[in-house]
C-alpha cells in the first residue's frame, strides 16, 4: 500500500444535523475507512458562539487538537478551558462537549475517532443541547480523559527513529498517561526531514499545522494530511524557509517504541 495525502480544504463539509448536536460551522471528515484508514479524522470549525452539543461514543476514543480559539469543554459533570495548544482525549461511554464562547474569533480543532472507519461507527449518540447553566460551572479541570498543554510534554528523546534524528518530538497523549493509541508533535527544521521509516506495528496519520514540505515528493502545506497505512515506508522534508510543526496519530500503538 502507498500513503495518501488530503488537503482538508479540497474535502467537501459534511451535511451534519443540528437535531443531533452537530451545531458546528463547517465539519469535513479527510481520512475514513474509505480511504483505507481504520480511524476517520476530522476538521472543524466552530464559529463565535457555536457548540458541539453533549455526546458521547460507545465504539470509539476520540482524540482532539486545539488549534485556534478559546473555549470551554465539559467531560461529565466537570468543565475546562482550552485554547490553541490544548491536546485532548475523551474515553468511550463518557459524556462530553465544546462551545466557543469567543465573540469574533474561529476555532479550529482536529480530532480522531480512534480505530472507527466512520462517524456511525464510532456509536455516536446525542445527550442533549448545552445549557448556560452547564457552561457556567466552575472550570476546575476535567476529571475524566486526558487534557494536556502541548508545553506541558517536555521533549521526548527516547525511542525517536534514527530518521528524525533532526526534530523535536513531544508526546503529549499516548501509552504514558493512559492511552492506547499516541498523540506526537514533531518539530522539523528548515532543510531537514523525517527520512524514510516505517511503523511495523501502527498506521500513521500526519497533520500540518505550519510550514510547507513535500511527502515521497507530493506538496504538503498548511493543513495537509498524510495517510501512513501500517508498514509502508515514507518520508517527510521540510522544503521551507521556516520550522515545519506536525502532529501524528498512531492508531495502535501508545508510543513510538511501540509503533516502531
Amino acid at each position: 500500500m502507498s500513503i495518501k495525502i488530503i488537503h482538508t480544504m479540497d474535502v467537501a463539509p459534511e451535511r451534519m444535523e443540528e437535531r443531533d448536536g452537530w451545531a458546528i460551522s463547517e465539519f469535513r471528515l479527510p481520512v475514513t475507512g474509505e480511504t483505507g484508514s481504520a480511524t476517520t479524522v476530522f476538521h472543524s470549525i466552530f464559529r463565535a458562539g457555536s457548540t458541539h452539543a453533549k455526546h458521547l461514543h460507545t465504539e470509539s476514543d476520540e482524540i482532539a487538537v486545539y488549534l485556534s480559539g478559546h473555549g470551554v469543554v465539559g467531560q461529565g459533570d466537570s468543565r475546562a478551558v482550552v485554547t490553541a495548544g490544548h491536546c485532548r482525549l475523551m474515553p468511550k461511554g463518557s459524556v462530553h462537549f465544546f462551545h466557543n464562547e469567543t465573540e469574533d474569533e474561529d476555532a479550529r480543532v482536529i480530532g480522531f475517532y480512534m480505530n472507527a472507519p466512520d462517524v456511525a461507527g464510532t456509536g455516536y449518540e446525542f445527550h442533549g443541547k448545552v445549557e448556560a447553566a452547564d457552561i457556567d460551572r466552575p472550570r476546575e479541570g476535567l476529571d475524566d480523559g486526558i487534557l494536556v498543554r502541548l508545553e506541558e510534554s517536555g521533549p521526548d528523546s527516547a525511542h525517536i527513529p534514527p530518521a528524525w534524528a533532526q526534530a523535536t518530538v513531544r508526546t503529549p497523549i499516548g501509552a504514558h498517561n493512559g492511552s492506547e493509541n499516541a498523540l506526537v508533535h514533531v518539530t522539523v527544521p528548515p532543510g531537514a526531514e523525517l527520512g524514510t521509516h516505517s511503523f511495523a506495528n501502527a498506521e500513521a496519520i500526519y497533520f500540518v499545522v505550519s510550514g510547507e514540505g513535500e511527502a515521497d515528493g507530493e506538496a504538503l502545506r498548511p493543513e495537509s494530511f498524510v495517510f501512513v497505512p501500517q508498514a509502508t515506508d515514507h518520508a517527510i522534508r521540510n522544503t521551507g524557509a521556516g520550522e515545519m510543526e506536525l502532529y501524528l496519530v498512531l492508531t495502535g500503538a501508545g508510543s513510538l517504541k511501540q509503533a516502531a
